[in-house]
């Protein structure tokens, strides 16, 4: 069945049961929700999750603190042993039981099912925010647009024009509104006319961009020393803080432990490997952080000149890095104004792409739980999103008193999400698959064969990812003691 040719009536791009169409995990649980029509799409639609402002603006900014080569060098062993077997985890996970999170935990152990609500608080915290930066970032991209770069001359000046905007009351708000409500209308579509659709536009625009902007910037003059502290590893940098900085970026960037990829998997077809299409999507999220760096390292370079100047302007991360700093760094470039904006459109490509997932994650749920209809399930979701993210995007403004220590509204979501929620989820997911369910058919689904891969698995699984993210947990409590 087509799902094109025969929407069901009453209900926007409402799909049919995965079991007609995509012969994959509805097979087993007589699920009915849609999936993706193919490898492809799968691939592209869990990549563009994957491919988010994480990648952006956190990534280059480690990559400059933690020794450039030296950290690139741990991110891509990590990738493809840790990352690698946290991924196939949870698609497998989804397609094994072809439900969203909470029905899939109670699937691999019925004492687990509270576990699946832990694990839906983190994309009901993070995607409000998210689209508050997401708001920030239509902003930018606007103001290049149109010419408005005169808050952009020298850094006081650059950081003057985002505190004067994020701490507005209504500008930011509407755009937002704007972003929140692009996530929806794509959602709102289903998998295959609206995420995969999207996905499939989306992430080779993003490629073409990233390349272009690669070669612009790798072309300026100086440019060469920012990649030459970008690629060439100095193994005196290497400490356990660079270890741990890459473990951490590699997890929070892969969309690990946000129910995303559980999600996905479910939607995933029986024929399509597991263990390609998570090769393929970490390579592709690899290779965008990678990008990333290459982007704004040697910008950074080539502006500045090097030296103290360029380490103190990468010195900086998150929202000073992409609006205060890069703003800059392109007002003083040849055709700045253009290449602001491509960049700018660019990290709103990632970061709606990554908003999808998380909306998705979230109505997949009240879909399978509520028996709700897909656009229902998305006025829900957007109605949390209004809420939590007016309380986000006011916290820079009327709201700013309301804080914890230095932690603003934003800050304090982004923190009970990222540093406390995400890791306890990876750690309690590793145990419960490694000791609590049937592990060995979790690999079977996987489509592990040889022994010496389910060992590896088993011991990763069980033993070094939990170890590894009660590492990355216990980092994130330490400043704030």
């Amino acid at each position: 069945m087509n799902e094109d040719q025969t929407p069901l009536v009453g209900d926007i791009a409402e799909e049919a049961p995965a079991a007609e169409k995509t012969g994959g995990a509805g097979e087993q649980s007589g699920k009915k929700h849609g999936g993706f029509t193919g490898k492809l799409g799968f691939v592209l639609a869990a990549a563009g999750s994957a491919v988010g402002l994480g990648n952006l603006w956190r990534f280059p900014y480690l990559a400059a603190q933690y020794g450039g080569g030296m950290f690139l060098l741990c991110y891509v062993v990590l990738a493809v042993t840790f990352g690698f077997c946290l991924l196939v985890l949870e698609i497998a996970i989804g397609r094994k039981t072809g439900k969203g999170v909470i029905g899939a935990f109670a699937s691999l152990n019925k004492k687990f099912k509270w576990f699946g609500f832990v694990c839906l608080v983190v994309p009901i915290i993070i995607v409000p925010y998210y689209s508050v930066i997401g708001g920030w970032v239509l902003k930018y991209m606007w103001a290049f647009l149109i010419g408005d770069m005169g808050g952009f001359t020298d850094p006081g000046a650059a950081g003057d024009y985002f505190a004067a905007f994020t701490g507005a009351t209504w500008e930011p708000l509407i755009f937002f509104l704007i972003f929140a409500a692009a996530t929806i209308f794509v959602v709102v579509f289903g998998v295959q006319k609206g995420i995969e659709r999207v996905s499939k536009i989306l992430m080779p625009l993003l490629a073409v961009l990233a390349v272009f902007l690669v070669v612009y910037a790798c072309c300026q003059p100086g440019a060469l020393d920012g990649l030459k502290k970008l690629f060439i590893p100095d193994f005196g940098d290497f400490t356990y803080e660079t270890l741990l900085a890459a473990l951490g970026q590699l997890f929070y960037s892969m969309s690990l432990a946000m129910c995303i990829m559980i999600t996905y998997g479910s939607y995933m077809k029986k024929e399509a490997s597991i263990q390609s299409s998570a090769r393929q999507i970490s390579i592709c999220d690899t290779l965008f952080a990678i990008f990333a760096a290459m982007i704004i390292i040697p910008s950074i370079y080539s502006v500045t000149g090097g030296g103290a100047a360029a380490e103190g302007a990468m010195g900086e991360s998150g929202p000073s890095l992409m609006f205060v700093v890069l703003p800059q760094m392109f007002n003083g470039m040849f055709g700045g104004r253009i290449i602001g904006f491509i960049f700018f459109v660019l990290v709103l490509f990632a970061a709606l792409t990554s908003s999808i997932s998380l909306v998705e994650a979230i109505v997949a749920v009240l879909r399978e739980n509520c028996h709700l209809k897909r656009w229902v399930a998305c006025v829900i979701v957007f109605g949390i999103m209004l809420v939590l993210g007016i309380l986000s995007s006011l916290g820079f403004g009327p709201l700013s008193f309301i804080r914890i220590g230095s932690k603003t509204i934003l800050d304090i979501f982004d923190y009970a999400a990222n540093s406390i929620l995400m890791p306890i989820v990876a750690i309690v997911t590793c145990v419960i698959a490694g000791y609590f369910s049937d592990a060995e058919s979790l690999m079977d689904e996987i489509g592990m064969k040889k022994k010496g891969y389910r060992m590896y698995y088993k011991i990763m699984i069980r033993y070094i990812a939990p170890v590894c993210m009660a590492a990355i947990l216990i980092s994130g409590f330490l400043p704030a003691l």
